[in-house]
């Protein structure tokens, strides 16, 4: 089971769209390498670490496995006297080109709220915690600089990497939400084919339309993977009484509908 949970951790990482193309934002996004995954193996990640540490797990082993790349750095930290200021994520040679480059991981879960009027503030956290707009200023303005500033280049040095030679680049991948029976989304630049499932809250959760089906609260390592009918499902009354739950604790859960053996969705029930 713990090796099958992998294999569907490893495809819901790859097929997750990357939240823009080319360049946008003055942030250049890495463009994933095509990988052949037959003989591929992966390695167990703890369940209880953060998911942004099992994504960045996920990516490290799928990069080693790659001939594409060579990974020189991973999580180095960047210390000014004995305080850590940041941390570098990864640095990668590409084997053909030789060119290194430096790359900032990220794996998000976004709600669309349509009612603020530019894309780019419309992405919240399913609790409010976080905003798309704060996290990409932060990968510019500080992560990417962070490599530049003294303590950055000495860190890259002791390591004989020139921090003048890199170039910067984010893996951003994200699922979004947008909010349930909406009209069509615009978020261009953003990528549409990000759009997994919507989001609602309770109220509307507890009315008839929903009543006729089944569900499963996915723990977070489950976020990332595709629906399945392999979990154990519940009818609507004993999934009330979960999400009414999480709503005390100000938790907003994803949650997993089986409308039949076939047809699963998937949406975010928000306390807020």
């Amino acid at each position: 089971m713990v090796q099958e949970h992998l294999y569907k951790q490893v495809a819901g990482f790859l097929n997750t769209p990357s939240l823009w193309s080319n360049k946008q934002f003055g942030i250049s996004q890495f463009e994933f390498p095509e990988i052949d995954l037959v003989a591929f193996q992966p390695r167990e990640i703890p369940s209880t670490i953060r998911l942004g540490h099992q994504m960045e797990q996920l990516f490290k082993q799928l990069i080693d496995y790659c001939s594409a790349y060579e990974i020189l750095l991973h999580n180095l930290p960047v210390k000014r006297g004995n305080r850590t200021v940041g941390e570098i994520d990864f640095i990668l040679k590409d084997v053909q080109t030789t060119q290194l480059i430096h790359i900032e991981l990220t794996y998000k879960f976004y709600i669309i709220n349509p009612e603020i009027s530019e894309p780019v503030h419309q992405l919240i956290g399913p609790n409010r915690r976080d905003m798309f707009f704060t996290k990409m200023e932060k990968i510019k303005n500080k992560q990417f600089e962070l490599l530049h500033s003294k303590e950055g280049s000495k860190a890259l040095y002791s390591n004989d990497i020139n921090s003048n030679k890199l170039t910067h680049q984010a893996c951003y991948k994200a699922q979004l939400f947008e909010p349930y029976k909406s009209n069509p989304i615009r978020i261009r630049p953003l990528n549409t084919d990000c759009i997994s499932g919507y989001w609602l809250r309770f109220e509307r959760f507890q009315s008839s339309g929903f009543k006729a089906y089944q569900y499963y609260i996915p723990n977070k390592s489950q976020w990332v993977i595709e629906p399945h009918k392999a979990v154990s499902w519940m009818p609507h009354f004993e999934t009330l009484l979960d999400i009414n739950l999480q709503m005390l604790k100000e938790n907003s859960p994803m949650v997993w509908m089986r409308r039949s053996e076939t047809e699963f969705e998937k949406f975010f029930v928000v306390w807020w």
